[in-house]
């Protein structure tokens, strides 16, 4: 028996059963070649359906030619398209999985892809960040689209699909945002009350059954509360489900947010899991169709829970998919313990607005070269690994994999490296799990682990003598030496370790993600004033805190830093600090701290080279790999080391 009966229980959709309740929603990849299929699209979607999901809700699939939502998006706007999907179903069919093709008509949110004609919306309201006014979509051009809303429907019946899911959430897109007030101002029939915004959204519906026919799934994504001053709320949300109901829509697919209100549709790290239940459970007891559930469901148990408790029939489980092809066999096998931790960090979809393909921090190998298929070695080596952060954990689990005879040096008392710091600040806690996982996996391989292991350079011209070294020593935390005459200083390292403890008015150098999130961790959790709250201050040079991130995660951290009241000084370059104070410079003007208990380097790691001189001393062949090369994110440590350890 499975310890998760109700997550693994097949589920009626339509006339369709489904094997399972473990469903994945669209998340957009840039896989296809001028929205064409890709055969690195099908594996993709192969992966995750030979993983044990029981239905896949394909990325955004376009249904004309004229508007492009992402460059690598697919289309099925013509019959040229129906060959490739008739090849992703087939894939997908294999493993006894369903497969629905988002329709989407990006309207306002379109790509402005030179040659693009002027945008097209519900009104000409766009988003904030649009360069100029979309113009109203004619109840002409409405009936031209509500016919290839069906035209593409049928395609994808045509080519073996089993349904489709009509996106109207998250004020996005044509049918978002005539659905939703905060975009649609029309006074005709498609506008006004609640009734008229989804009329549009119901003739789709209508248009693909009629074409499809009763055989064929139709499951509508609609935002159960936009979180939004003006928006759709949970009463327009719930009317909204009967009337879908009413029409023949067999899923309704609550999430919620919207895409400009950055981390409402898709929740930031630290959010809770199952970030938008409360409004599927709310829609789930007023409707009797089955209705799925989204956002931040990352581990099987809270899946089970929420369907066992009755809050959804399925549940989207996206971003873990992707960074576990296998989180549906292995949680149903029970074996969770193997499954890749997703750390919501987002990076996946990060680059996707500018061309890059969908990539994961936590798994390098992703589905095109997956560790399952690394090939052996022809040569098997004696493979010393110095460090035991994620680099080294990673580099020494896949040199293992291949057939090597691998030691693992770590010169601390136990696993994780930097990563133990960095899961110590808020909504960073998920970075525990990745180095229980990583830890587990290279013990389980039969990688010799040794712990309080300092490599000495008698150690390489003895013991691990014609071993070849991989060196994933890390980085060291920046100080400036000038700034060290100050009464109390450290670095945010010192902090995040125990090592030492601030006073309650501390100044941190260094408005990076490092800084910014140390902020946080040291402000009170509350602005209320508080004599005993802790005061914050961050001075960064350049123009913005985080100039190198951007998105939700970015975003969320921002605003929890301005709810405690810390103060951020950006464009603030200090000039110089004495035993009690500390000025800076900012706009021209000078400015002194006077009261600051406590000074803390935030300002960046920079490598260390005693590793690297030892190893040329000796004359050994290495490679450097994580911080220990350049310094840089997990990402980039992860996939370095799977990268030098796969071409050993």
């Amino acid at each position: 028996m499975s310890k998760y009966p109700h997550l693994f229980e097949p589920i009626q959709i339509g006339t369709k059963t489904i094997k399972n309740r473990v469903f994945m929603p669209p998340i957009s990849t840039n896989l296809a070649n001028k929205c064409y299929v890709t055969d690195e699209l099908v594996q993709h979607y192969g992966a995750r359906a030979k993983g044990g999901v029981g239905l896949i809700v394909s990325e955004v699939v376009t249904v004309e030619p004229t508007y492009i939502y992402l460059p690598g998006d697919m289309s099925i706007h013509d019959d040229s398209f129906i060959p490739g999907w008739e090849k992703l179903c087939a894939e997908v069919h294999k493993y006894d999985t369903k497969i629905l093709a988002q329709l989407f008509h990006p309207a306002y949110m379109a790509f402005p892809i030179p040659g693009t004609p002027q945008l097209i919306a519900p009104s000409h309201v766009g988003p904030y960040y649009a360069k100029s006014a979309p113009r109203p979509v004619t109840k002409e051009e409405i009936k031209v689209l509500v016919r290839q809303f069906g035209e593409a429907a049928k395609r994808v019946q045509k080519a073996g699909g089993d349904g489709v899911e009509i996106h109207a959430a998250h004020a996005h897109g044509l049918l978002g945002g005539f659905l939703s007030p905060l975009y649609n101002k029309r006074c005709d029939e498609y506008g006004g009350d609640i009734n008229g915004r989804l009329r549009l959204t119901l003739e789709v519906v209508e248009e693909v059954r009629r074409v499809c026919g009763k055989d064929f799934i139709i499951d509508v994504r609609i935002s159960g509360d936009e979180y939004s001053d003006g928006g759709l709320n949970i009463n327009d949300a719930t009317y909204v489900a009967k009337q879908l109901e009413k029409a023949g829509v067999d899923l309704i697919h609550v999430s919620g947010g919207t895409t400009i209100k950055r981390g409402s549709s898709i929740p930031a790290p630290g959010t809770k899991m199952g970030t938008h239940s409360e409004l599927a459970a709310h829609i789930k007891k007023r409707v009797n169709v089955p209705v799925a559930t989204v956002g931040r469901i990352t581990e099987a148990w809270i899946a089970e829970e929420m369907i066992a408790n009755g809050m959804a029939d399925a549940c989207m489980i996206g971003r873990a998919n992707l960074c576990e092809p296998e989180f549906a066999n292995k949680a149903k096998e029970g074996r969770e313990h193997e499954i890749r931790p997703c750390i919501g960090c987002l990076r996946c979809l990060n680059g996707i607005m500018f061309g890059r393909r969908v990539a994961c921090t936590i798994n390098p190998s992703f589905e095109l070269v997956n560790e399952d298929t690394l090939e052996e070695a022809e040569s098997k080596k004696n493979v010393l690994v110095i460090g035991g952060g994620v680099a080294g954990m990673e580099a020494a689990f896949v040199a293992k994999k291949r057939g090597h005879n691998v030691v693992l040096c770590e010169a601390s008392e136990e696993l994780g490296g930097q990563a133990k710091l960095a899961a110590v600040p808020i909504g960073k806690q998920d970075l525990t799990r990745v180095i229980q996982f990583m830890a587990r996996r290279l013990y389980d391989s039969g990688v010799e682990v040794r712990l309080n292991a300092a490599v000495t350079k008698e150690m390489l011209e003895t013991e691990f003598k014609g071993f070849e070294v991989i060196a994933a020593a890390g980085a060291k935390a920046n100080t400036i030496r000038a700034f060290t005459c100050f009464k109390n200083w450290m670095t945010a390292d010192d902090i995040l370790s125990g090592k030492a403890f601030p006073g309650q008015n501390v100044v941190v150098i260094g408005g990076g993600s490092v800084g910014c999130e140390l902020a946080d961790f040291l402000a009170p959790t509350l602005n209320d004033r508080f004599p005993r709250n802790r005061k914050v201050t961050v001075l960064e040079m350049m123009p913005e805190i985080m100039m190198t991130e951007g998105g939700v995660v970015r975003s969320k951290l921002a605003m929890r830093m301005m709810e405690k009241g810390i103060r951020i000084e950006s464009n603030a370059k200090v000039t110089s600090v004495t035993e009690n104070t500390i000025a800076f410079e900012k706009d021209g003007a000078e400015y002194v701290i006077k009261d600051a208990d406590t000074l803390v380097f935030a300002n960046g790691y920079h490598v260390d080279s005693a590793i690297e001189e030892m190893l040329k001393e000796t004359g050994a062949t290495y490679h450097l790999i994580g911080d220990g090369a350049k310094v840089g994110n997990i990402k980039d440590a992860i996939s370095g080391a799977y990268e030098t350890a796969r071409e050993l």
